[in-house]
């Protein structure tokens, strides 16, 4: 019995399912922050380094703790909720982020299927972008994020307001995403959130977002 039990005891543990997994890596930076115009290497590091990537530590961690806790009958409601609540959190910071520093790395000329798009939705180019620069300024000050999504339930296009990472429209599918946050533009801009708005356009990346747009189609179609 003993030897039994010494056997059992060496059985490596059950890897956890998928939705319990904490392996989440980040992505790194396509791009070499030190060329970005406008945006200094001390910044955008700092923000890929303490902001992103402490949010894909935290979602690790928190998903880690729900597998336990859901294991746990005694667990009480308000504190799995609150484990729920931050998963939610973490996740929309990580897509997000991801999504934000894919957008960069450009020369901010946009072109392709999605500036099409983009006109025919907001009746020109310039109305967009007009548009999305004073979502993104109705922000500053406070916290969150400017987000063009494709819509895939009404096979629309829309600029939308963030507040937090847990803000989105139902089937909005983002294509480009402005970080409105502090820690996004305060080291090199101060309160001058305009002029870091002026440089995150010079900065873009327009293939990557014309990408996502086809892939938002495709899956609309579907």
């Amino acid at each position: 019995m003993a030897a039994m039990d010494s056997v059992e005891a060496q059985q490596p543990a059950p890897a956890p399912a998928p939705a319990f997994a904490g392996g989440y890596q980040p992505k790194p930076l396509k791009f070499d922050p030190a060329k970005l115009d406008g945006l200094s290497e001390r910044l955008v590091r700092s923000h890929w380094e303490n902001n992103y990537q402490g949010s894909v530590k935290t979602l690790n961690a928190v998903r880690t703790r729900l597998a336990a806790a859901l294991a746990d009958s005694e667990t009480p409601p308000a504190l799995y909720g609150g484990l729920k609540r931050e998963e939610l959190h973490r996740t929309g910071s990580v897509v997000l982020h991801e999504i934000y520093f894919d957008g960069l790395g450009g020369n901010g000329q946009a072109a392709g299927s999605v500036r099409e798009a983009i006109t025919a939705a907001f009746g020109s180019f310039a109305t967009w972008e007009a548009e999305f620069r004073r979502t993104g300024m109705s922000l500053a000050g406070g916290s969150g994020w400017t987000i063009l999504a494709y819509n895939l339930h009404t096979r629309s296009l829309n600029n939308h307001w963030a507040w937090d990472h847990m803000h989105g429209a139902a089937a909005g599918v983002p294509l480009l995403v402005l970080d409105m946050y502090e820690h996004s533009f305060h080291m090199d801009y101060g309160t001058q959130a305009a002029k870091y708005i002026d440089a995150w356009f010079k900065n873009l990346d327009w293939e990557a977002v014309d990408r996502r747009y086809a892939q938002a189609i495709a899956a609309a179609r579907t």
